[in-house]
């Protein structure tokens, strides 16, 4: 019988997402490079645009069970809905190593009531759902003896499932951790991801700045690798300036509409612009969220309908024929309160390598992409005043976004550049099956 070379199993809340397309291209990127992989994605996005590199990804998806809101119900009155459909495989992952079953599951219990929110509270029921979602993924890889690593996708619930599919399953796991499950005490409250770190064979995560952050957390870790999302600087195609059909530059910015992203000052940029006599137009970009409605009510209370436009999501072949229309991109991210923040927003580096001369903010991950001055412009946070002028000066200054555009380019293809990016995280992978000598789960 012909022995199969151990794949990889990704494991993620969502798949496939437009936001998440540097996950997607991470994995088209793996395949090209012989690696194999099975996808297992917790929820079914609902029917949306895609971007086509999806058509190119061959690895299996499996969705789970869906589940009802554990938030919206009593945990007993949830359970009695959604046991059912789970209650088979896990009898049959317990059938196959009782010891390492009841084990990870009381340690789920354990855990449900030691992160719960108060010492009062009741369990922290979420834990006990992402258990449950554990054993299903655990059933299928004991079945199918094929998976020999996995890996999580966000450090939060998915990680969670990760960790637990690799107790129940004996198979080590790894993780790459982002931006806001890094960052927000809620989503890994207390000590919870220093735990995913220990027991993780190896994390990365997308900045130097999120891997100095994880290193205070969990100092003797040498585990932890800096992984910068990549692209294909094929596709990126740098472009000469351009301006619209009237002879008008663009200033363009995309992303969720969501506060970290900072739209509420370009808005308010864009005014300032506009009363300067600055001639541009402007153009808002992304998926719909809790800003959405915001935005727009400021960009009618500053009477800049004829100048700034609101619009929905586009794929990824889309948005590079927006880049071309672009002069100028710009992004004003920040960090909220809760610690809520981006790490180096992949929309700055697509920008880049299309050589359009971009603007953004001194925090995060970001100066690691831009030096001010040398490869883009550099403000602080939330100063609309700094972005405006940062803006104008580039509206004025062809030869500088010439040069800033040109180094940009020269930036992502030397550090940014997929190919490179990804060899790293495939030779992560290589030694954690070499280590573990390809060893597959005990059925």
């Amino acid at each position: 019988m012909t022995r199969h070379a151990p794949e990889i199993g990704y494991i993620m809340k969502g798949y496939p997402r437009l936001s998440e397309v540097f996950i997607n291209n991470e994995i088209f990127v793996l395949e090209s490079m012989g690696s194999t992989l099975q996808i297992f994605s917790a929820k079914k996005p609902p029917c949306e645009k895609r971007h086509s590199i999806i058509g190119n990804i061959h690895a299996t998806v499996t969705y789970l069970p869906e589940v009802t809101s554990i938030s919206a119900q009593p945990f007993i009155l949830w359970l009695y809905r959604n046991l059912p459909q789970f209650l088979g495989s896990h009898f049959h992952v317990c059938r196959a190593d009782a010891r390492r079953y009841l084990t990870t599951l009381f340690a789920a219990v354990r855990m449900s009531v030691k992160y719960r929110s108060t010492f009062v509270s009741f369990p922290k029921k979420v834990i006990l759902q992402e258990f449950l979602q554990a054993g299903y993924i655990a059933r299928l890889l004991l079945e199918s003896g094929r998976v020999g690593h996995l890996h999580g996708h966000f450090c939060h619930g998915s990680t969670t499932i990760t960790m637990f599919v690799s107790q129940l399953t004996g198979i080590p796991f790894s993780f790459t951790a982002h931006a806001k499950d890094i960052y927000l005490q809620k989503l890994n409250p207390s000590d919870l991801l220093p735990v995913k770190m220990r027991r993780a064979q190896f994390v990365v995560t997308c900045t130097e700045a999120n891997r100095t952050y994880l290193r205070s957390l969990c100092p003797e870790l040498s585990s932890i690798h800096t992984i910068y999302h990549g692209l294909d600087t094929t596709q990126f195609a740098p472009e000469p300036d351009h301006a619209d059909g009237n002879g008008v530059p663009l200033l363009l910015s995309v992303g969720r509409f969501v506060e970290k992203k900072g739209f509420s000052y370009l808005v308010q940029a864009c005014r300032m612009l506009k009363d300067r006599g600055c001639v541009f137009r402007c153009r808002l970009i992304g998926e719909t969220d809790d800003q959405t409605e915001p935005i727009r009510h400021l960009i009618r209370g500053l009477a800049l309908e004829d100048t700034v436009s609101l619009d929905g999501p586009v794929t990824q072949e889309e948005l590079t024929r927006i880049y071309k229309e672009c002069a100028i991109f710009a992004l004003p991210c920040q960090v909220l309160e809760n610690g809520d923040r981006d790490g180096i927003p992949n929309v700055l580096v697509e920008a880049m390598a299309m050589a359009i001369p971009v603007v953004s903010t001194d925090i995060s991950g970001i100066p690691e992409l831009i030096e001010h001055r040398l490869e883009g412009l550099l403000v602080p946070q939330r100063d609309a005043s700094a972005l405006a002028g940062a803006i104008e000066e580039l509206l004025r200054n062809q030869s500088l976004r010439s040069e800033l555009g040109k180094n940009g380019r020269d930036k992502v293809r030397r550090v940014f550049d997929n190919r490179k990016t990804t060899v790293l995280l495939k030779s992560l992978f290589a030694s954690s099956l070499a280590r573990n000598n390809g060893a597959q789960p005990h059925a």
